[in-house]
């Protein structure tokens, strides 16, 4: 229960509370007044002018449900992107830091090991969540009780290996509105569809204005969804190549730092 509920979590709990406030006030307070405005011009312009062609503002094309629902979900994805990159990014700031005490040159033998773990072992909290400090102690640890550097590499390359699957996995989320944003805009698209159809019958009587409108919100809905989704994922992937590279460098820091300075006494 208490890993369940984690600071992630309830993030993101409160980032989609905030994402629908936002969006709906929105909404209710600009986008719809002004799609309905523009409506009603066009509507009086089509009946003074029987050659009239309507453009569709940015307002009408984005003012149905659906659109809203994808940009709740475009502001939540924002906002888990934002979170995520932000603890990148304060780890590679961090990775410059030296946590290891300073003896240059020094070849780290398996009693050696044993003292600078934990040196490592009492540094502070902030120091101790992080990866890294996570990879030398098991680094450190692993050579003091083996004196093998091979078995030491192997279990640094396992952890890094495994760190970018809990990379991945956490992203699962993200993916997940990535997905459901073009859902959203095929549902709007379906029900659009379905109005039309429904009106078709007025459509034989001359009336087509319900039916194009009604086409109007199948297309829109789509269009702004496949847009939103476009986006998303390209910040994704700048998220992935980011925490990508963030292994690697945690990898090559470890090699540098321990593995190539490591000494058998075999």
């Amino acid at each position: 229960m208490r890993r369940f509920f984690s600071t992630e979590f309830i993030y993101q709990l409160f980032a989609l509370m905030i994402s629908i406030i936002i969006v709906h006030g929105m909404y209710v307070g600009i986008v719809r007044p002004y799609a309905d405005r523009d409506l009603a011009e066009q509507a009086i312009n089509m009946q003074e002018d029987a050659e009239y062609i309507a453009n569709r503002s940015i307002w009408i094309v984005i003012q149905d449900f659906e659109q809203e629902a994808c940009f709740i979900l475009m502001l939540w994805a924002f906002a888990i992107l934002g979170y995520k990159a932000s603890n990148a990014v304060n780890e590679r700031k961090l990775i410059d830091l030296e946590m290891l005490p300073d003896h240059t040159g020094e070849k780290i033998t398996p009693e050696s090991s044993r003292v600078i773990s934990k040196t490592i072992k009492e540094l502070p909290q902030s120091y101790k969540r992080l990866f890294l400090s996570k990879l030398y102690i098991a680094a450190l640890d692993r050579f003091a009780f083996t004196s093998s550097i091979q078995d030491v590499s192997s279990l640094t390359n396992k952890m890094c290996e495994n760190e970018n699957e809990r990379f991945d996995s956490e992203l699962s989320m993200i993916r997940y509105i990535a997905w459901a944003i073009p859902s959203v805009g095929f549902i709007g698209t379906v029900r659009g569809i379905g109005e039309a159809l429904g009106q078709a019958h007025r459509a034989v009587d001359g009336d087509i204005a319900g039916v194009t409108q009604s086409l109007g919100t199948a297309f829109n809905s789509t269009f702004v969804a496949l847009l939103i989704s476009i986006v998303i994922m390209f910040l994704l992937h700048q998220l992935q190549s980011l925490q990508e590279r963030l292994v690697y460098e945690y990898s090559s820091k470890v090699d540098e730092d321990l593995i190539n300075r490591m000494q058998s006494l075999d």
